[in-house]
């Protein structure tokens, strides 16, 4: 897809969503203000410290942050589940709404991994029923370990998100996670010509932003912005650039992950170790 149909789309999306007299405090508006926040004429990247129950999303309120992401790895942890859709989705489903709850000023984002089994239909309406405005949707297969859903097939599942998430006037902001880094699917140069193209697909279909999860090669995320068409998400992690040296490359979305959630449970460990000793 060429940028000017990526920026067409764009402009169709804000045009639907920026009607007079739109509540930023109803989900309409809180998705409005989402989507704006990844947008090229904003100073800063959207910056998301990803929190897992209400506790924690209103620590990232008070901190000042303009929006509230989930981390599907981190609420599926605190909830006694593995990771990897080992969650049941009215578990998942019910944490969102929770965390919606205690931040109600402000627009969520939802780690969602790749639906929990559901349709994308049934998953767009009880996404915009949990009240979050936003969503992380991977392209990994959960059913085949290792493997990536077909393109087309993902694809066709996110503009069937987009299609009834709009039908019921919430046009939430999807964030397509593409995962060929994750899972080291060929060369790292496959891997990048793979997320490029499944970036490209995905924002054709609806997409709102793109996630290269892992990707922390500076070259790289440079190719990548430059390609996609479209905003890109990197993950905060030890080995990519500082925020400062990702907004430079033009990256307008940058995610902690589960990095918070294991630094919080690391300490707890060991503070309770230390109540042994």
């Amino acid at each position: 897809m060429s940028s000017r149909r990526a920026e067409g789309r764009r402009s169709r999306h804000d045009a639907g969503m920026s009607a007079p007299g739109l509540d930023h405090s109803e989900p309409s508006g809180l998705a409005q203000r989402l989507r704006a926040l990844h947008g090229a004429d904003q100073p800063w990247p959207l910056v998301l410290a990803n929190v897992w129950d209400p506790g924690t999303a209103k620590l990232v309120a008070a901190a000042g942050f303009s929006a509230v992401a989930t981390s599907s790895a981190a609420v599926a942890l605190s909830n006694g589940f593995a990771d990897h859709e080992q969650m049941p989705a009215d578990v998942a489903f019910a944490a969102v709404a929770a965390i919606v709850r205690a931040v109600p000023d402000l627009p969520v984002t939802a780690d969602m991994e790749s639906g929990y089994g559901l349709a994308p239909d049934e998953f767009a309406r009880r996404l915009v029923e949990s009240g979050a405005v936003g969503c992380n949707y991977e392209d990994t297969d959960h059913a085949r370990p290792g493997a990536l859903r077909p393109a087309d097939e993902q694809a066709t599942r996110i503009a069937g998100i987009r299609a009834e998430a709009d039908r019921l006037g919430v046009s939430v902001v999807i964030n397509a996670r593409v995962d060929p880094f994750l899972l080291r699917l060929g060369s790292a140069n496959e891997q990048l010509a793979e997320a490029i193209r499944r970036g490209r697909m995905y924002l054709d279909a609806g997409a709102d932003c793109i996630y290269p999860i892992v990707l922390s090669d500076e070259a790289a995320i440079a190719t990548m912005v430059r390609e996609t068409p479209g905003p890109v998400n990197i993950l905060a992690q030890p080995t990519a650039p500082s925020v400062t040296r990702l907004a430079q490359l033009g990256v307008r979305r940058v995610s902690a992950g589960g990095g918070l959630y294991r630094d919080a449970i690391q300490a707890f460990r060991a503070g309770a170790s230390a109540l042994q000793s």
